[in-house]
């Protein structure tokens, strides 16, 4: 039986970017917190993709500690805009090729401006979605650099 990959596990592997991965059963999205908590993780090493939309249009991709909260004024600085919001639960498949619980920074339809949380250059790994609800990816962010591009900036409250 082979396992089963995700596009963003082929993704790393076509960018020969070495990488772990864990699978949780869910019937569902569950929180990050769950989820690290299902896995035997420290929540600080698990981190959450939040799609957003600026003041001009844009959208934006925050990678932020699952147990943390994005401080919309922090993170609207940290990409030049007046303010940012979320993206509604229903664009996020149209926009992102991805669902809510499954939302992974790698392999989204388009490119996004992307800003990771500055505590993740506290792990030599971090840990987040696969694309896919029930599949985490545990990679460390010089090695994301390699994927996709993004910056660091402190983003929670």
């Amino acid at each position: 039986m082979t396992e089963e990959k995700t596009n963003v596990m082929r993704i790393l592997e076509q960018k020969k970017v070495p990488y772990g991965h864990y699978r949780y059963t869910s019937t569902g999205a569950v929180s990050g917190a769950e989820v690290a908590e299902a896995l035997g993780l420290a929540k600080e090493k698990v981190f959450k993709t939040l799609v957003t939309r600026g003041k001009s249009g844009g959208n934006y991709v925050f990678v932020i500690p699952v147990a943390e909260e994005l401080d919309l004024k922090k993170a609207a600085a940290s990409v030049g805009e007046k303010s940012i919001e979320m993206v509604k639960s229903k664009e996020l498949l149209p926009l992102t090729g991805y669902v809510h619980g499954g939302c992974s920074p790698i392999g989204m339809k388009k490119l996004f401006k992307t800003v990771v949380d500055i505590s993740a250059q506290n792990h030599e790994k971090i840990v987040f979605s696969a694309g896919r609800i029930g599949f985490q990816v545990e990679v460390s962010p010089d090695d994301l650099k390699k994927v996709i591009p993004f910056s660091f900036a402190e983003l929670t409250v």
